[in-house]
């Protein structure tokens, strides 16, 4: 038996309209979801940041802050270390954007802040090492001990 073309319509329509159902479909990660890849390679590029910065569970100050739990946190922050009168009133919130761009030109960012990074780094290489700065714990993990 043969369906009339609009009844051949509406049943293609009811089929379809199955398709791309969320409790079916396949989630994707969030575009700006860091891949494995990407904080591994910004866990490698750290190593420029580490003779400045500690992150970890024992992270403490050196020439700069301990770097756990940075985004979300308002810049010049953390409790036992003496930042640069710029950034201290910097109404900065850490986020994404704004450490990639801090990272690459400190200067830019926030005129007159202490931090001399000579920065050969892609946006995309400050991009993955926030990404590997996300995966970093909270403020409380490096309790802002000072290094001698």
């Amino acid at each position: 038996m043969r369906c009339a073309p609009t009844l051949q319509g509406v049943l293609l329509l009811l089929a379809l309209a199955g398709c791309g159902r969320a409790d079916t479909a396949a989630v994707a990660p969030a575009p700006d979801t860091a891949s494995p890849a990407r904080i591994e390679a910004g866990r490698k590029l750290f190593a420029r940041c580490a003779g400045c910065h500690e992150v970890g569970p024992k992270a403490g100050h050196i020439f700069g802050p301990h770097l756990n739990g940075v985004l979300g946190r308002e810049a010049g922050s953390v409790a036992g270390y003496t930042y640069s009168p710029a950034l201290k009133a910097s109404t900065l919130v850490w986020d994404e954007a704004n450490l990639t761009a801090f990272i690459r030109d400190s200067e830019k960012v926030i005129p007159g802040n202490k931090m001399r990074f000579m920065s050969f780094l892609s946006d995309r290489q400050a991009g993955d090492i926030v990404a590997y700065l996300a995966t970093q714990g909270g403020t409380e993990a490096g309790q802002g001990q000072s290094r001698p």
